[in-house]
């Protein structure tokens, strides 16, 4: 146990630098970082970042819903955040009549901000090594993998419980990190009133559309404001119309300086999911199978609901925020394997590995990398399938809708479900992808991996489309007025949907998943002594944990690029550049009258509106602040380039660059586009 934990303590030594500007770091071991920090241009101490004695930069910081960054820019609980992270309550909120998406919202008052149901934004009190306390009672020389897990979950829970027994609103969680060598405590303060100030047109928001999804030169101003309530005291509670704007310990003063190239710039967010230490064999498989496969199946999805979409304007509002989603990971998936590929990541990747082998050589180590290839190669087959599950079957939504009533029929606990499936739900859409994801299903998986109910079905009505046909015909769960004529506790077992699902959810549990739990354990294990050799092969090396959706600090400089021969990328882009791009007959590219007016009066040619840099990011950054060396909001990052998205799995400091809105466009659009310049008497501006 000794030697374990002696072990352990080296996973909080970052004493190397890092290459260039990769890296997540954690902001409890950032005086670790900070001399490199501020070699680079920062003015700031380590305490200024992350402090529990005293507000700190952290505290301005939020977890915005399950999956993006906030941060508070006003004393009254103002939060900026990206379009894309509040589209899904935006969309919530319009209709044809209030067509939020395309024309934006703008409450005049505080009475007239929208309340979100179900959005919570949670700050981060503090974070601790838990390694320690966590593995209380593990013996490895005598206890078993079962028993080291069942340790674990017992004292990560009693932690868990005694860090939110005495304070409102707060949550707990412990996350492993380089899988299972290092834990930490993570405890939030979640508030739930979080209500909606405002949001530019969509064709300012999301200016550029998939088109221009992950691409540079952006010129899509992606902000979207909020506001957090709390209690007569300031702590979290349920919506009321008597809860009062959240005052903060700390809020970002806003700067109009502007930036330049290689300017200091530092992102403080909630990165979400990373894979830098996976072998070859895992890279292989996310770029020659995983990626151009899922590819497939969602530009066929894709195609289906944009052909409707262009067709009815309330179809158009329905699908905005489905669409959104299915194309972002669509789009840098793509990136994704062309990075892997372009830069040669899986030779690399192999390169390394010899090196590795010959070290492991009469180790511990030795022959590890072998046994992850052989756990691979059984677990790939049935990955494949299980991807396919989730990308063909999950994709039709009348069956996961279904999939809700199973048990108890339609009870009371449903009806807002049931409200909020139909006021997005378009039949055509639904039965178009339903045959074109069966049929792919058909054509791509070899028999062995069909569920027999499949092949019974195919033989019953000879085609895809006529199975399609008597299953929507048949379902009450396509019909909304069925669906409230329902009885609760009335048996649906029998209907197509509900039959669909279960006989394909069956198939998973039974056939698919008992192996890839079994085979991911088993590469979770090895990962871990894998993680531990690469740490003690690489002694010199700074190593940072994966992401895990958990508060990070990277930092770099703003910088252009060079993606391909003759081509050079400027690292700032302009109002001109949307002009250019403005085109009245394209959705995506249909800028609002006022700023051609603006652009046309003259003087604002030069007006920024994003930048990028060399901060290291990923999913989970979108609406994370993006910091000057004072420490003062310059942006918000929303995006990654195309060429760098294989960030997720080997950062290159030549391509790898985060994309951000330049608050100064942010602060034009307020003023000249929406005309809403009293939120400006609540911020603080420098210069």
């Amino acid at each position: 146990m000794k030697k374990l934990l002696i072990s352990i303590l080296t996973f909080a030594a970052f004493l190397a630098p890092a290459s260039a500007d990769e890296g997540m770091w954690l902001p409890a071991l950032i005086s670790q970082r900070i001399g490199d920090m501020q070699a680079k241009g920062f003015k700031l101490t380590a305490e200024d970042i992350y402090s529990v004695n005293q507000a700190s930069l952290k505290d301005a910081v939020v977890l915005f819903g399950s999956g993006c960054t906030g941060e508070l820019v006003s004393n009254d609980g103002l939060l900026f955040t990206n379009h894309h992270c509040g589209y899904g309550y935006i969309q919530k909120h319009s209709s044809v009549e209030h067509d939020y998406l395309k024309d934006g919202f703008w409450a005049l008052s505080r009475a007239e901000e929208l309340a979100n149901p179900g959005l919570t934004v949670s700050f981060l009190e503090y974070m601790q090594d838990v390694t320690a306390a966590v593995l209380k009672g593990y013996d490895p020389a005598t206890m078993t993998e079962e028993d080291r897990q069942r340790i674990v979950n017992e004292n990560s829970n009693a932690l868990k419980a005694e860090a939110v027994k005495d304070g409102i609103g707060l949550k707990a969680s412990v996350e492993a990190l380089y899988y299972g060598n290092q834990y930490f405590l993570f405890v939030f303060r979640v508030f739930s009133d979080v209500r909606l100030v405002g949001a530019p047109p969509s064709s300012i928001g999301k200016f550029g559309g998939d088109t221009d999804n992950w691409m540079w030169p952006r010129h899509t101003g992606d902000f979207s404001i909020f506001r957090i309530y709390a209690d007569k005291n300031n702590n979290p509670a349920k919506y009321s119309e008597e809860n009062v704007p959240y005052h903060p310990k700390k809020f970002f003063k806003i700067s109009r300086a502007g930036v330049k190239e290689g300017d200091f710039t530092f992102v403080y967010g909630c990165p979400g999911s990373t894979r830098e230490y996976v072998t070859s064999d895992e890279v292989s498989y996310i770029t020659e199978v995983s990626d151009p496969q899922k590819i497939d199946l969602r530009t066929q999805r894709l195609q289906i609901q944009k052909k409707y979409m262009g067709q009815d304007q309330a179809v158009r509002i329905k699908y905005s925020s489905k669409n959104a989603s299915t194309a972002n990971a669509w789009k840098k998936w793509q990136g994704e394997v062309k990075g892997v590929l372009k830069n040669k990541i899986v030779d690399r990747k192999k390169v390394y590995e010899a090196r590795f082998r010959h070290w492991a050589k009469g180790t511990q180590y030795d022959g590890l990398l072998d046994k992850l290839a052989a756990v691979y190669a059984r677990r790939n087959p049935y990955y494949i399938a299980y991807e396919y599950y989730n990308e063909t079957i999950r994709s039709i939504e009348v069956l996961n809708f279904a999939a809700q009533f199973r048990k108890d029929g339609r009870t009371k606990a449903l009806d807002g479900a049931i409200e909020n499936f139909f006021k997005d739900y378009y039949k055509p859409i639904d039965e178009e992808i339903f045959v074109a994801m069966m049929t792919a299903f058909d054509k791509q998986l070899p028999d062995e991996f069909k569920p027999q109910y499949f092949k019974d079905k195919l033989a019953q009505f000879g085609s895809i489309e006529a199975w399609k046909n008597s299953l929507f015909a048949s379902t009450v769960f396509a019909d909304k007025e069925k669906v409230l004529a329902i009885k609760e506790g009335e048996n649906l077992n029998s209907d197509p949907a509900i039959e669909m699902f279960s006989a394909f959810n069956s198939w998973f549990t039974k056939d698919l998943r008992p192996v890839v739990m079994e085979t991911n354990n088993e590469l979770r294990l090895l990962y871990r002594d894998y993680m531990r050799g690469q740490m003690e092969f690489e002694k010199d090396k700074a190593f940072y944990p994966d992401a895990n959706l958990t508060l990070r600090v990277a930092y770099g400089k703003v910088a252009g690029y060079k993606p391909a021969d003759a081509i050079e990328y400027k690292p700032v882009s302009t109002l001109k550049g949307i002009m250019e791009k403005d085109n009245p007959d394209i959705f995506d590219y249909n800028i609002p009258q006022t700023l051609r007016d603006i652009y046309a009066e003259g003087g604002h040619e030069d007006q920024p509106v994003c930048f990028i840099a060399t901060n290291h990011t990923t999913g989970g950054n979108s609406g994370s602040p993006v910091l000057n060396a004072d420490g003062n909001l310059i942006g918000i990052n929303f995006d990654r380039v195309w060429e760098g998205t294989m960030s997720d799995i080997a950062f290159d400091p030549e391509v790898c660059r985060n994309i951000s809105l330049d608050v100064r466009y942010l602060l034009f659009n307020i003023e000249a586009i929406c005309h809403a310049a009293y939120l400006f008497d609540e911020m603080v501006f420098v210069d």
